[in-house]
């Protein structure tokens, strides 16, 4: 069976391999969580250092892992890259199956960040090589909406698996040998050029202005919605919510932004040079919805929807102008500048959200909704204003 890729078409089976590779990148780290307030016994002499390592540290591997494989994507074999981060992934999670000591998972954690930081640009980067136009922007679409449901579900198995063993959490660290088996049929089938008159050619090189505001918006609306995974859980127990509806709540959301994915050319059909505009102020407005006081459940749940959808449109989106404002050659190093600030903001938002609470001189869990909707709708505002001649908060490229 053959796939339109606006360029020509490819084999469904190359196509599903891509998609492995959106099914794999969200899981780093993953099965860490449900163990976390489990260390103490696994581990009865784990200081506070080991187990800050062993969540902060994938992470911040990943980062610079990510440019670099960004930087060799543009004269390097991105299959051979693709094999070697699916491999190191797949060893290091076979190797955190097997462990016996919090300094073993510490150091496999850390690898499997490097191998996570090679994959993550391909993840994007081969659905702009292969596809382009309307296939490509349905296609980023589908790669966002498979990140987040592979997410959402791995996030349910680890923490059923942890519930049996520990060591079986890191089951789901196996998946990338799905990927390592459907690259071959990806290898041999190349991509086409982009067409003459695709936007990837009007482009000479990288727009480093246009990247860099993408960088900046992407980074803002991700910090955003991150107060969504970070204080949902203190909100729903002032609401006397337990910890299985708390966890609803927050699939919910990663469920919300997968949604948009499936349907996105439509969605900016209807919205057209508006829909970042009307992604902002959905996002705003789940996000104030959750800050108002005597919170409920269908108060949180349908704040963390609205905030997840808003956010589910805009993601493919910048990806896609990063794609169209490089040349061919340089796009998946443009993915790997754009990409990588999402990954900062995990990093970050912590840190960020304690230091706003600290310049309002409040400890309400509540504030950081209100702050992240005020921040979401004013920048809804300068959209209005700016979208018909703002590349990126406005005209679709």
């Amino acid at each position: 069976m053959k796939v339109n890729t606006g360029k020509g078409t490819m084999p469904l089976v190359a196509l599903v391999a891509i998609w492995s590779v959106s099914a794999i990148v969200s899981l780093p780290g993953l099965a860490v969580s449900p163990i976390l307030d489990k260390l103490d016994t696994i581990f009865p002499t784990a200081g506070r250092l080991e187990v800050e390592m062993l969540e902060s540290l994938p992470s911040l591997m990943i980062i610079p892992f990510m440019l670099i494989a960004g930087r060799h994507s543009v004269k390097g074999n991105k299959i051979r890259m693709l094999v070697l981060g699916t491999a190191i992934f797949l060893i290091c999670g076979i190797g955190s199956m097997l462990s016996r000591s919090l300094v073993e998972l510490i150091v496999l954690g850390a690898l499997m960040g490097i191998g996570a930081g090679i994959i993550i640009p391909l993840s994007t980067g081969l659905v702009v090589d292969y596809f382009t136009g309307d296939e490509r922007v349905r296609q980023l679409g589908i790669s966002s909406a498979i990140n987040n449901l592979t997410l959402v579900g791995a996030t349910a198995l680890t923490g059923y698996l942890a519930g049996i063993e520990w060591h079986l959490a890191f089951a789901v660290y196996l998946l990338p040998a799905i990927t390592l088996i459907l690259v071959p049929a990806l290898s041999h089938t190349k991509p086409d050029p982009e067409p003459a008159s695709g936007a990837q050619n009007r482009q000479k090189s990288l727009n480093r202005n246009m990247i860099l505001r993408l960088m900046l918006f992407y980074f803002i609306i991700t910090y955003a919605s991150l107060v969504v995974t970070f204080n949902t859980s203190y909100i729903a127990a002032t609401a006397h919510l337990d910890a299985t509806r708390s966890g609803f709540i927050i699939s919910l959301f990663f469920l919300a932004i997968m949604a948009p994915g499936f349907m996105l050319n439509a969605i900016i059909r209807w919205f057209g040079s508006a829909v970042n505009l009307w992604s902002l102020i959905v996002m705003g407005a789940g996000l104030l919805l959750m800050s108002l006081p005597h919170p409920s459940f269908a108060k949180l749940a349908t704040g963390a929807i609205l905030t997840g959808l808003g956010y589910g449109v805009m993601q493919p989106i910048i990806y896609d102008k990063a794609a169209t404002n490089s040349p061919p050659k340089e796009a998946t190093l443009a993915l790997s500048l754009v990409m990588a600030v999402n990954y900062l903001a995990i990093v970050v938002a912590p840190f960020l959200i304690e230091a706003i609470n600290r310049i309002f001189h409040t400890s309400s869990y509540r504030f950081a909704f209100l702050a992240n909707g005020v921040l979401t709708l004013t920048i809804a505002i300068i959209a209005l204003f700016t979208m018909k001649k703002s590349r990126v908060l406005g005209s679709d490229d």
